[in-house]
């Protein structure tokens, strides 16, 4: 015995899906979300500048 022949598409087989217009998708926020992390990282300050740089340069 067969099985019996569907008369047409099921309801999702077909159908087209709307795109996401003006959602990001998730690999969008992810690398947006790394982004932002690294730009409030904390730093180390500089080393401070005692001013050996600048008498050097005028001793030349």
């Amino acid at each position: 015995m067969s099985a019996p022949t569907p008369t047409g598409p099921g309801p999702e087989e077909h159908e087209l899906h709307a795109p996401d217009f003006g959602r990001p998708s998730p690999a969008l926020l992810a690398r947006a979300d790394r982004g932002f992390a690294r730009f409030l990282a904390l730093t180390t300050p500089a080393a401070p500048n005692n001013g050996d740089q600048a008498d050097a340069a005028r001793q030349r």
